[in-house]
């Protein structure tokens, strides 16, 4: 056997074998290599992901979110004939100051951005000049509640331009930077603003800063209408709070700042809405207070540490539709005047 046959027929046979299993069980190994390292990035992501969730849980056990105060107080458990989802509710007659409707009226509580509207109050009456340039500082940051602002930090706008967004966008910002303007700074202005609700005989009133995002801002549902029967006679104050919608330079950009009051954004709602203001803080719930015509009647409502988003304004139409079902009454003149009387 020539050394050519044999290497054409024996030995080049023998290494092609040799060479394709080499390369099939490098392939092979490459393979579970590769299924080994997927094995291996799986359990790590696995770990990661349960790792993550037992720091979620275990920050959420150290700092649960608070209750509000009334439902801490069992206040949402009292039942009513309207079946409102607010603790507290207060419905007064403008003009003869009847109660038509009240629900745990003596409770006192936090108010959250109700606040604002005795901070406007305190502006309007101080008759300081509304074309004042005030700007935006680190002093108005939320350190106590971290909420979010569209007012940065450097942002110029007039007085008259903060106390519309205080009012009617509840922007906290702009309330402190309004109180830090004051002459005397915020201390003197949070006097002021307790001064005021002795004035006004709101005996379970009781402010420490002027945006409500402290729980320490309290007060009743009566006092609250007395509150809301000064601001009424403010015609900017009616003015600033019922406002949709409103455009302000802030900075380089122009933004649209839009009404808390869903009842004032609907243009469609049917509401006859004289003055308004939201409030929320978790210790506080969903708060609401408004003047409005219903049934040929000038009405003050107040609302709050109410449970959900929209129930406040839920609440406000249980109490809109109640109002409009009571039937006309006789006076001592005998002429004919809308109807309701007191009831809880």
């Amino acid at each position: 056997m020539s050394v050519s046959f044999f290497q054409q027929c024996v030995v080049r046979p023998v290494l092609r074998s040799l060479v394709i299993g080499l390369g099939s069980a490098a392939l092979l190994g490459g393979m579970m290599a590769e299924a080994e390292a997927a094995q291996s990035r799986k359990a790590r992501s696995s770990a990661v992901s349960l790792a993550k969730a037992r720091v979620s849980k275990g920050r959420r056990a150290e700092a649960p979110e608070p209750i509000s105060y009334g439902r801490r107080s069992g206040l949402h458990s009292t039942h009513d004939s309207l079946s409102l989802r607010s603790s507290v509710a207060l419905v007064l007659d403008q003009n003869s100051s009847e109660i038509l409707y009240s629900k745990n009226a003596e409770a006192v509580l936090p108010i959250a951005s109700l606040t604002k509207l005795m901070t406007a109050m305190v502006v309007v009456e101080a008759q300081l000049p509304m074309d004042d340039v005030l700007e935006v500082t680190d002093e108005d940051v939320d350190n106590e509640k971290h909420s979010r602002s569209r007012l940065s930090v450097g942002t110029r706008l007039s007085r008259a331009d903060m106390l519309h967004l205080a009012l009617m966008s509840s922007e906290n910002r702009a309330a402190n930077a309004l109180g830090r303007h004051y002459p005397g700074g915020v201390t003197a202005f949070v006097a002021a603003m307790n001064q005021k609700a002795a004035q006004l005989g709101m005996l379970d009133t009781t402010y420490v800063e002027p945006t409500g995002l402290s729980s320490r801002n309290q007060s009743s549902s009566m006092d609250l209408a007395r509150l809301v029967l000064a601001a009424y006679q403010q015609p900017l104050i009616r003015d600033l709070s019922t406002s949709r919608g409103y455009d302000v330079q802030v900075g380089r950009r122009l933004q649209r700042f839009m009404n808390t009051n869903a009842l004032v954004r609907n243009p469609n709602s049917g509401w006859d809405i004289g003055l308004q203001k939201t409030g929320y803080i978790a210790e506080a719930g969903r708060c609401l207070v408004m003047q409005a015509r219903i049934a040929e009647r000038n009405i003050v409502m107040v609302f709050l540490d109410s449970a959900g988003k929209n129930s406040r304004f839920a609440d406000a139409e249980r109490v809109r539709r109640w109002i409009q079902s009571i039937p006309p009454r006789r006076d001592d003149m005998g002429s004919t005047v809308p109807g309701g009387g007191p009831s809880s």
